[in-house]
């Protein structure tokens, strides 16, 4: 089943969901010593491993990060080829003083806000569906 490509139809229908907990980004040299079930994303950069995990979990494996997050999933199934998604939630999100991080996932987009912003963004991500 591929995912859906009409940008209006995208942003009306992609129900955001908090997923409650606290995520980071860190970084490592490997993978050894890590239990990769516990781990929400590994990114593999020239300089390190990049992880996206449960602050606790970090906090457990002596990871060093600089931003606490939430993560919000757009539950509508994005197709990796659709246009305009991305720049269009990060404009309103921009628009109202709110960094975002995005993974594109094979299901869905994820958006990593700050702690502090959560329930303004999805505030400004629900108007989507208005």
């Amino acid at each position: 089943m591929s995912g859906e490509t009409n940008l209006e139809t995208l942003l009306k229908s992609m129900k955001p969901k908090h997923n409650v907990g606290e995520f980071v980004f860190c970084k490592t040299e490997n993978l050894e010593q890590i239990n990769l079930s516990q781990i929400i994303m590994t990114f593999k950069e020239e300089e390190s491993i990049t992880l996206i995990t449960e602050k606790e979990i970090a906090d457990k494996l002596n990871l060093e990060y600089s931003f606490v997050a939430s993560w919000i999933t757009l539950t509508v199934h994005s197709s990796l080829e659709a246009v305009g998604l991305t720049a269009a939630f990060s404009n309103a999100l921009s628009k109202n003083g709110i960094s975002c991080n995005v993974v594109a996932a094979y299901y869905h987009d994820h958006i990593f806000v700050d702690k502090k912003d959560t329930e303004k963004a999805m505030d400004v991500l629900n108007e989507f569906s208005k």
